[in-house]
């Protein structure tokens, strides 16, 4: 069998790297990622390239792929990936549906807990030795509150499942699935219309696609009708909520709470907006990546990717 030659241009687990190197050629490189004129001579004669989401397969990259049969995307979310320019040169697109979901689930489901309560950043005063018990004894239990879900694929599902679990009340939407699916009512979950959730839930994740119809679909007007007081948490991409009016109305007291784990921009600038606002958690683009996840994900796009060569 020929070797085919895979350059890898961001982290995957190194035990998944070797599986591909037993078998193939393989280049393995996490800086490539911001090595442009080095990844763009790489991807010239690779035949497989496997990037997570920063790596920008479009323009000069994807004109260099000029003999790539396979591109693996190490995660879900393709908007990082000219799809229809791969698909139309011939190259398979292949993402790890599901692998992460656990990992996000849990995330958003940690994220609600912490938000809702909001007395886990009182470190640093009661070490201080202040003791700040009255101003944090009116916090919320998460049982009996209502989660709203944006999205339901394997993500939105799993959270559903988490949030049963804690005795939540759980509605969902997803503009592809109608309100008769078999998915809302095999997994308990009562369908709301998009309008109804974000103006019922305590608290409102986001589970969807960065496209046309979900660009600027979080913008000041639709956060002002999210119930006062609510909690939103965003694993999904940074354009779909407008940041700006996010921060006002946390400042504002419309929303009780806000959890982005993605940007805009990222890596995401030093940005003066965000800091000292009140009930906004922030981290860099990981409610999908664990120890475990990683191994899921990366094991799957190398089983994957093995087998689209074959």
């Amino acid at each position: 069998m020929t070797k085919a030659r895979i350059v890898i241009a961001e982290f995957m687990d190194e035990r998944a790297v070797a599986q591909l190197a037993a078998r193939h050629t393989v280049v393995y490189d996490p800086k490539l990622v911001d090595d442009v004129p080095q990844l763009l001579t790489e991807a010239r004669d690779c035949d497989v390239l496997i990037v997570r989401n920063r790596t920008q397969v479009r323009g000069d990259l994807l004109a260099a792929l000029t003999r790539c049969k396979v591109v693996g995307r190490l995660g879900v979310g393709l908007d990082n990936i000219d799809v229809a320019g791969c698909e139309s040169r011939g190259m398979a697109v292949i993402p790890a549906t599901g692998a992460n979901a656990l990992s996000v689930a849990e995330y958003v489901i940690t994220s609600a807990m912490m938000l809702l309560r909001g007395s886990y950043a009182a470190t640093a005063e009661v070490a201080a030795g202040k003791w700040p018990r009255n101003a944090l004894s009116n916090g919320r239990e998460t049982a009996g509150k209502t989660l709203g879900i944006i999205g339901f694929g394997s993500s939105g599902r799993r959270v559903a499942a988490m949030a049963q679990a804690l005795g939540m009340n759980v509605i969902a939407y997803d503009a592809m699935l109608p309100a008769q699916d078999a998915a809302y009512a095999g997994s308990g979950v009562q369908y709301a219309t998009l309008d109804a959730l974000i103006s019922n839930a305590d608290v409102v994740t986001l589970h969807v696609p960065l496209v046309d119809g979900t660009r600027g679909l979080f913008n000041a007007a639709r956060i002002a009708t999210m119930k006062r007081g609510s909690v939103l948490i965003n694993t999904s991409r940074g354009h779909i909520v407008d940041m700006s009016a996010l921060v006002a109305a946390l400042r504002a007291g419309q929303l009780g709470g806000a959890a982005v784990d993605v940007f805009d921009e990222e890596p995401l600038p030093a940005n003066t907006e965000l800091q000292g606002c009140p009930g906004l958690l922030l981290t860099p683009h990981i409610s999908g990546v664990s120890a475990e996840s990683n191994e899921r994900v990366s094991f799957m796009i190398a089983d994957k990717v093995l087998e689209a060569l074959n």
